[in-house]
């Protein structure tokens, strides 16, 4: 008898049967409440894995040391209080995944959330991660908690990858099939690799200071610490600093940086940017943020003369978009911070914020425009912008390059068509940067700001093209990238005669075998006996 083909394990396959376990059962509670209850499990599931490895790496070494792991006085001096080294957590024994997996259905509920007070008890850190007593306030039935356990138990980075952002994943899936609001332009983004990707590899944040306004599920952090431990293997060299103001995902931020043992200062609390900015008065190296795109509700009368906008103007009730540029600007180095992050494309040319923008482009705040791929996103449709903004122009050594003056220039990037590389397996249509576009991309902006570049002649059409702050003003201070790198009519090209006359010939062809197929056809039913 041939044997069973062993199903290959896919996370969104997983998932889906998790979300389905949790629609049908009693008591799961609202969309933010099943994501919480998925993300907690997700988390202690990570948490647990990282233990063992953590365990089994000690036992290694200790053998290699020629000492016995299995005997009682080197389990107690090593194992009872064991402390790691690359930032995994000692988990007392009811936190331990091994505890909760081989725990009976019916005391489940009970025993996660012994799991989650053992945890928030022996560590500083990890308490405020989540919420106590998450489970046996949803006492779900013994038969649909023991499902979820056990399909979780099957999402381990063993089996999907220690790079991956396993995490944020869960996150963004459960944004994508459970929320009312995942479309719309006010609704909660994960932000794409490929997306991070790009913008660490323009302004490349390998040390120093990094701060993310709005740090969502911390997934920002999370990928640049792994561009960063790939270039420069040492990820202690980044200070990471952040805030959110959603509750659960500032606590999902939490839980995701304290499972790669990444030290960060995310503030006591989650709270808005806008009017309790946790970190005010500090500026950073380095700047990566995806803002809520046309966020409205953000203002408040308090903010009206605030020193964010003084030296510009206020920003407009209506949307928040050129309130997060200022925010940012106020947080950048004075002499040498750099800053990449995304906004929906009417900030580019919004009417209303134009005096802003005037002056933003006067100052020479800001250096790149890069109009991005509509389907990069699977949460919206909303086509986006990244902006690149850089307190110095003038030029000098940055990151053993040697810089020229930019002073007066801006450069637009227009990757719209990129769009050969679709994502199979989505619900709607998705595309991704691979890795030689986005080293594409990140040579052109840095062969721009480069000593020995003309920013005068820098252009290729229908992608790229460096453009004087004068042309700018006659545009009226727009930075829509449509209006300065060229597009060439390629119909202009066509020979319409010969192209016509390969058409009717075509036609002539096709009205023929019809032609040839009816006359067929009537010989066919005459054969048989009927007319036509």
């Amino acid at each position: 008898m041939a044997q069973k083909k062993e199903e290959k394990l896919n996370l969104d396959t997983i998932l889906f049967k998790c979300r389905d376990i949790l629609r049908q059962a009693r008591n799961s509670g609202s969309f933010f409440e099943k994501r919480d209850m998925m993300l907690t499990l997700v988390f202690l599931r990570f948490i647990g894995e990282k233990f063992e490895d953590g365990v089994e790496n000690l036992r290694k070494t200790l053998i290699e040391k020629g000492l016995n792991p299995d005997d009682e006085e080197i389990r107690a001096a090593f194992f009872d209080d064991a402390t790691f080294t690359d930032g995994t957590y000692n988990l007392p024994v009811e936190a331990r995944w091994s505890t909760i997996i081989n725990t009976p259905a019916p005391n489940l509920n009970v025993a996660l959330d012994a799991a989650l007070h053992g945890i928030a008890a022996s560590s500083k850190q990890l308490k405020g991660c989540f919420i106590e007593g998450t489970f046996t306030t949803r006492n779900l039935a013994p038969n649909d908690i023991k499902k979820i356990v056990d399909e979780v138990n099957k999402i381990t980075h063993k089996a999907f990858g220690e790079e991956k952002d396993l995490i944020g994943r869960v996150y963004e899936y459960f944004l994508k099939e459970f929320a009312v609001n995942a479309t719309k332009e006010e609704g909660e983004y994960y932000t794409p690799h490929d997306v991070v990707q790009l913008i660490a590899a323009m302004i490349e944040p390998f040390d120093g200071t990094l701060y993310d306004p709005c740090c969502g599920s911390g997934g920002m952090f999370i990928q640049s610490a792994e561009l960063v431990k790939a270039k420069q293997g040492d990820i202690s060299r980044i200070n990471i600093y952040g805030q959110e103001k959603e509750p659960a995902t500032y606590r999902l931020a939490k839980m995701n940086l304290a499972l790669r043992g990444i030290s960060h200062n995310l503030g006591e609390m989650s709270d808005s940017s806008f009017t309790h900015d946790l970190h005010r008065g500090l500026y950073f190296n380095y700047i990566m943020a995806n803002p809520p795109f046309n966020l409205k509700g953000w203002y408040d009368e308090n903010l009206k003369n605030d020193a964010r906008w003084s030296d510009y103007a206020t920003p407009p009730e209506s949307n928040a978009n050129s309130a997060w540029i200022l925010h940012i600007l106020s947080h950048m180095k004075p002499l040498d911070g750099v800053a990449g992050f995304l906004l929906a494309n009417g900030a580019l040319g919004d009417s209303d914020t134009v005096e802003i923008r005037k002056k933003l482009i006067q100052n020479d705040k800001i250096e790149a425009i890069i109009i991005l791929p509509r389907e990069l996103f699977i949460t919206t449709d909303i086509s986006v912008t990244l902006w690149i903004l850089n307190q110095n122009k003038k030029g000098g050594s940055y990151h053993g390059r040697n810089l020229r003056n930019r002073e007066h220039e801006i450069l637009f990037i227009d990757l719209r068509t990129w769009t050969e590389n679709p994502v199979k397996g989505e619900n709607k249509k998705k595309v991704r940067l691979i890795t030689e576009q986005i080293q594409k991309v990140a040579d052109i902006y840095h062969t721009w700001q480069s000593q020995g570049t003309d920013g005068t002649k820098y252009e290729v059409s229908e992608l790229y093209r460096s453009v004087s702050m004068g042309e700018i003003e006659k545009q009226g201070w727009s930075l829509i990238p449509s209006k300065y790198i060229e597009f060439i009519d390629h119909d202009l090209d066509i020979d319409f005669h010969a192209e016509m006359s390969r058409i009717q010939m075509e036609m002539r062809d096709v009205l023929a075998q019809e032609k040839q197929a009816q006359r067929l056809l009537e010989y066919a039913f005459r054969g048989i006996g009927y007319e036509l």
